[in-house]
């Protein structure tokens, strides 16, 4: 079994920042990809950024690209989201999520949440 422990989600004023993080534990062989997602009241789950770890490749949703930056501690199998500069439409439930393994298994985090307010 794979865990996910998330933290870091609080709120923030507009233009403040946040680090999120998502500690991966349990039978991990290999992990294939990391990423963030992030689910609004009403809304649909929506990719936020995903690294892919073998290349180290990084992709952003259009909305915080240069906002927000995805990394990751390989020695914790923990991955981060910072973000920065924050705005009202980023607040959501923030889930992390990987892709383990030859068969690429996913599993997701509970789930942190994040709410940008003033």
């Amino acid at each position: 079994q794979v865990q996910l422990v998330e933290s870091g989600g609080g709120l923030v004023q507009p233009g403040g920042s946040l680090r999120l993080s998502c500690a991966a534990s349990g039978r991990i062989f290999r992990i294939n990809a990391m990423g963030w997602y992030r689910q609004a009241p009403g809304k649909q789950r929506e990719l936020v950024a995903t690294l892919i770890t073998s290349s180290g490749t990084t992709n952003y949703a259009d909305s915080v690209k240069g906002r927000f930056t995805i990394s990751r501690d390989n020695a914790k199998n923990t991955v981060y989201l910072q973000m920065n500069s924050l705005k009202p439409e980023d607040t959501a439930v923030y889930y992390c999520n990987i892709d383990v393994g030859t068969y690429h298994l996913s599993y997701w985090g509970q789930g942190t949440q994040v709410t940008v307010s003033s």
